[in-house]
């Protein structure tokens, strides 16, 4: 797990991958300022009360929702936009680390974009649902890494396993390694809430998914796996 992870972070170092780094980025940042100067607007030019020191307090504490969904969003968004380039950084894994592989056709950028939204639909409601458990205070982080764990690492491995392998195979591969697919999520549920990190996180965390698939693919079918 570690080991998958590590050449994730070492993932990093690769030219083409940096690219698509940056790429997802840009992309996510250009979304969550676009979101974050829309919902700031409508704060500051809508009149609710007209009261000045009510509406001053409902601006600030809109302000405060809107950093406090956005932490719990990104994660999701930031995840399916990376989906759409998901593709090269798997093969920028597997020609560094598995040579030994053919090339693969890869999803249809049609299946890719609706996976990802299917997803993030899924990610946002069940966030929102999640929400009342903030006033159990110590309870919400476990509740939270769980649920985000278990959608993450669904989304990371299927979308990478589903390059080589039928969804039908995909999910008995993904069953039989649960456990340890769950612990992955919950690590990179992690890493996409920690600011600046997160930024990072989604190309290590689908390089990790490569490994971990790979991994456990070679041992189903008795291989070893290629350094």
């Amino acid at each position: 797990m570690l080991k998958a992870f590590s050449k994730g972070i070492s993932q990093l170092n690769d030219g083409p991958t940096r690219q698509v780094l940056l790429l997802s980025i840009g992309i996510s940042l250009v979304v969550f300022i676009s979101i974050w100067s829309g919902v700031a607007y409508s704060l500051t030019n809508t009149a609710l009360f007209q009261i000045g020191w009510i509406e001053t307090a409902i601006d600030v504490l809109g302000g405060l929702a809107t950093m406090i969904l956005t932490w719990f969003l990104f994660p999701g968004v930031v995840s399916a936009v990376m989906a759409l380039y998901l593709e090269r950084v798997c093969e920028y894994v597997e020609a560094r680390h598995y040579t030994d592989l053919s090339k693969t056709d890869g999803l249809p950028l049609s299946d890719s974009m609706m996976s990802s939204l299917r997803f993030v639909c899924i990610f946002i409601v069940l966030n929102i649902l999640m929400l009342p458990f903030l006033f159990l205070g110590p309870v919400f982080p476990f509740v939270f890494y769980s649920v985000n764990g278990y959608l993450l690492s669904r989304e990371y491995f299927e979308l990478v396993a589903t390059r080589r392998l039928s969804l039908e195979d995909a999910k008995t591969l993904r069953k039989a390694n649960q456990g340890q697919l769950f612990v992955a999520g919950v690590i990179i549920a992690l890493l996409l809430t920690i600011p600046v990190v997160n930024l990072v996180a989604p190309v290590v965390a689908t390089a990790a998914m490569v490994h971990l698939f790979e991994t456990w693919r070679r041992e189903q079918s008795g291989q070893i796996t290629v350094q």
